[in-house]
């Protein structure tokens, strides 16, 4: 028991005992929160944000940051319903072909991304923010200001269609969820993303190409851009400009409450599982408990600031810029 309680340990499992003790605080305040139907409420709202907070991961864990994500969702999601109608509207039909579409938009963007970064030498916080603003500007020139409505049931399913009290889009963001964790711990460019994170100077000395692994960390970003954007459509039927709205703050928040360092170098995907229920049981719980935007903002943030205090190792940093 001692060893378990050590500091390391501690900072590990931080994040997961945030989770418990926020599911406990709200159940004991509202018997309501611990409803089934309550918790896919929770579930639905969390696929989205899960699928740009895996993207954003593979980023922060090569201690890059990556802004662009709402106007990669926005982009992505207006292509996707443009598409998807052009062909039919009906996924038993040709419709299909938009998502695959609609996936190599999203990697294509984040290609390009990569490379404003990596070729033109550019801080990847202001290369992908321009980027972000670029995606927003093409997603409103594609639908001229108007909405997209995507409503073939056989879309639509993925929200409307229940299996085991949850809908399908949850089971297709945990396919996604476990790709990208075979990608992290499974790959060699898994491991290069914490190879670079760890430590670029060694990375370049052991003979890595870290130009490329960069590139293709923000194209396999962009990738899950595309699923969480076509996941906001299947919620609401919808495709505009402001799919993407809310969800930066919304992904990296996840990411850094989960325990991944900004810094880069640890953390990974199954820790932003954690951050994205984390930030997701707080808003809902609120709402449960009848609280209003203004404290719902405040707690969200309070605890924020908890959870990542308990989950960063302050032990590597001389001082946290």
């Amino acid at each position: 028991m001692d060893n378990f309680l050590t500091r390391d340990n501690l900072q590990k499992w931080a994040p997961l005992l945030v989770l418990l003790a926020l599911v406990l605080f709200f159940s004991v305040a509202n018997p309501n929160f611990l409803s089934m139907r309550n918790f896919a409420r929770i579930s639905i709202l969390s696929t989205p944000s899960l699928m740009i907070g895996i993207g954003v991961t593979f980023i922060i864990l090569m201690g890059s940051i990556d802004l662009s994500m709402e106007g990669a969702v926005a982009v992505c999601a207006v292509l996707f319903a443009a598409m998807f109608t052009a062909l039919g509207g009906s996924l038993a039909g040709w419709g299909w072909l938009a998502i695959v579409g609609a996936v190599v938009v999203g990697a294509l963007f984040g290609l390009a991304n990569g490379l404003v970064h990596v070729v033109l030498k550019i801080p990847s916080f202001m290369a992908s923010l321009s980027m972000g603003f670029v995606g927003i500007g093409l997603s409103l020139l594609i639908t001229g200001g108007d909405r997209i409505r995507v409503e073939d049931p056989l879309f639509r399913s993925l929200l409307t269609y229940r299996l085991g009290g949850f809908p399908l889009m949850v089971y297709v963001a945990l396919a996604a969820l476990l790709i990208a964790g075979f990608i992290q711990g499974r790959t060699k460019i898994g491991r290069n993303f914490y190879a670079v994170g760890g430590g670029e100077d060694l990375a370049h000395a052991s003979g890595l190409n870290v130009a490329r692994v960069r590139i293709i960390g923000f194209a396999i970003a962009g990738v899950f851009y595309a699923l969480g954007a076509m996941l906001a459509v299947a919620q609401i039927g919808i495709a505009e400009t402001v799919t993407g709205r809310n969800l930066m703050f919304v992904s990296i928040t996840s990411v850094v409450v989960g325990g991944t360092a900004l810094w880069g170098g640890s953390g990974g995907v199954w820790n932003t599982l954690v951050g994205v229920l984390i930030v997701n049981v707080i808003g809902n719980g609120m709402v449960v408990m009848g609280l209003p935007s203004y404290v719902q903002d405040g707690v969200l943030g309070l605890l924020v600031i908890i959870a990542v205090y308990l989950s960063t190792d302050r032990r590597s940093l001389s001082f946290v810029k």
